[in-house]
């Protein structure tokens, strides 16, 4: 027996073969299933409640519009008198919340602006294709390879209207209230005012607030706005909480955070008209110049005069300085994330980033 209303083994649809269970978000269960027709492991959702069941099927048909790399597809839709399941592309990996950022507060900007470039191509594809998601947060975007960032996808288009009316509803006090609706609670701290002061004519714009508010998140380490239902008053009038010192602080990285910084800002412009586009944010994100090489995870085995020293990584060493260090310094057995490149000796890092051990729980 596994958790939800599926079991294990059950097959859907004469189709797909329930396998595990991958967990619950604020309006569904999540399924590993594999394709018994074509042998593929997908992944099968199921909305929680009633009223959640009735909208199902339109939110599938509009999220069947979106096609692009950066977006989970979905696949399928089945209807099979008493119950709806939404079959969409499966991810190896963990949402935003649960890989990166349950490690490290916060991302190096190179590491950053490369995910805003790929979520903004993503977004701008479902705008193009009138697709508003509407719950954008990190637990709706999936990545694959941690830190190395091998694939990441936005999700969830799949239940965009369905998640977009039950905000609605929780804004206007009906039955799900914003203290019981845990799809408004944990959406709050990336919704746009818009979308609380007048949730049906949220347009295109609300998305791009919450990708800026994501992205603040990302780059500083702490929620723009605050948490909670603190967060509510701060969102309308547009106090954003100051980005913290060390964001800047560093001069290799403060040209990049700088221009981040810019685009957060026009984001979270109070004014929806006044916010770029999907596609200008793209083109915006293709003047970046970040670096999109590869991360590793490694210990810091030691540090010489208090400003360099050396990560090592399955018995190699990497030269590291403490210039090229992004946020808190670490110490010898520190646990930190890394990209390298080639050099006389030791290769070098840059960025780099200490990250929790969770083994540790430091």
């Amino acid at each position: 027996m596994i958790p939800g209303p599926l079991e294990k083994d059950a097959v859907i649809g004469g189709r797909y073969k329930i396998t595990g269970y991958i967990g619950a978000g604020g309006m569904q269960h999540v399924y590993a299933a594999t394709d018994t027709l074509i042998g593929r492991v997908v992944a099968l959702k199921t909305p929680q409640n009633n009223s959640a069941t009735k909208r199902f099927k339109r939110s599938a048909v509009l999220a069947a519009k979106v096609n692009h790399p950066h977006v989970a597809k979905t696949l399928d839709y089945i209807d099979d008198g008493a119950s709806r399941y939404l079959i969409e592309e499966f991810i190896e990996g963990e949402d935003l919340s649960k890989s990166l950022l349950a490690r490290s507060a916060f991302l190096d900007p190179h590491l950053a602006a490369r995910i805003l470039h790929h979520l903004a191509r993503g977004i701008a594809a479902a705008h193009h294709a009138n697709v508003i998601h509407r719950d954008l947060k990190p637990s709706n975007i999936m990545v694959r390879g941690g830190y190395a960032l091998d694939e990441i996808k936005v999700t969830d288009f799949g239940i965009a209207k369905l998640a977009g009316e039950t905000l609605e509803e929780a804004a206007e006090g009906g039955a799900h209230s914003l203290t019981l609706s845990a799809t408004a609670v944990g959406a709050l701290p990336y919704m746009a005012p818009e979308a609380i002061e007048t949730p049906k004519e949220v347009t295109s714009a609300a998305d791009i607030w919450s990708l800026g508010a994501m992205m603040f998140h990302i780059i500083a380490g702490v929620l723009p706005f605050g948490s909670g239902l603190r967060a509510v008053n701060r969102i309308i009038v547009g106090d954003v909480e100051p980005p913290p010192a060390f964001v800047l602080a560093n001069a290799q990285f403060a040209p990049l955070a700088t221009e981040l910084l810019e685009i957060v800002a026009t984001c979270l412009k109070r004014d929806p008209t006044a916010r770029p586009t999907a596609d200008q944010l793209v083109r915006r994100c293709e003047t970046l110049c970040y670096a999109a090489t590869g991360r590793r995870e490694g210990k810091v085995r030691q540090i010489r005069f208090t400003t360099q020293g050396f990560i090592v990584v399955s018995g190699r060493d990497t030269f590291f300085h403490m210039g090229s260090v992004y946020g808190e310094r670490p110490a010898v057995g520190d646990s930190v994330v890394f990209a390298s490149y080639g050099g006389g000796g030791a290769p070098r890092a840059h960025p780099v980033v200490k990250i929790r051990d969770l083994k540790k729980g430091r």
